[in-house]
């Protein structure tokens, strides 16, 4: 009896150990960013969410992964991104990796288990808003976590002083 508990305990602190070392927090895509004037698109199962995904009307997942755009403010993008930037970098678990004139990308950490989603924000300035991506790198749901994240950013964006 004494055995079996200790192996049990042994294997917990080995779990958690792996967890805690990221070994959850699966592989950055190679694919992110900006290609013919598109973020990459949603995934097949329901762990994401784009304001681009209505340009894909077959998705699978059309309907769940669709998330409107974060309107930009007084015409000034750039001020619009600098503003989004801010928020990213003052959010619990969110780290900004890359900030460039009219795209951001950031990564979000969950605290126990160490799950990483991928953000972008690109300013589409033809439409005139910046558009959106939350993904989770791993599992086939999300629980609607990157659409409240998303929606989380939009709320204090437009709380932000750009508005104002």
């Amino acid at each position: 009896m004494k055995f079996a508990i200790y192996t049990i305990a042994g294997l917990l602190l080995i779990a958690l150990t792996g967890i805690q070392s990221g070994i959850l927090s699966g592989e950055q895509p190679s694919d992110i960013g900006v290609t013919n004037g598109r973020l990459k698109v949603p995934s097949v199962t329901r762990n994401s969410v784009s304001s681009q995904a209505k340009l894909d009307p077959a998705h699978p997942q059309l309907e769940y992964a669709a998330i409107a755009p974060l309107n930009i403010k007084n015409g000034d993008a750039m001020a619009s991104l600098e503003s989004l930037a801010n928020i990213l970098q003052e959010m619990p678990g969110v780290t900004l990796v890359e900030h460039q004139p009219n795209y951001l990308y950031a990564q979000a950490q969950t605290r126990w288990l160490k799950f990483v989603d991928d953000l972008e924000f690109w300013v589409n300035a033809e439409d005139g808003v910046i558009e959106v991506r939350s993904a989770s790198r791993l599992g086939r749901e999300d629980f609607g976590v990157n659409r409240e994240r998303i929606e989380a950013i939009r709320s204090a964006y437009q709380e932000s002083q750009i508005f104002k």
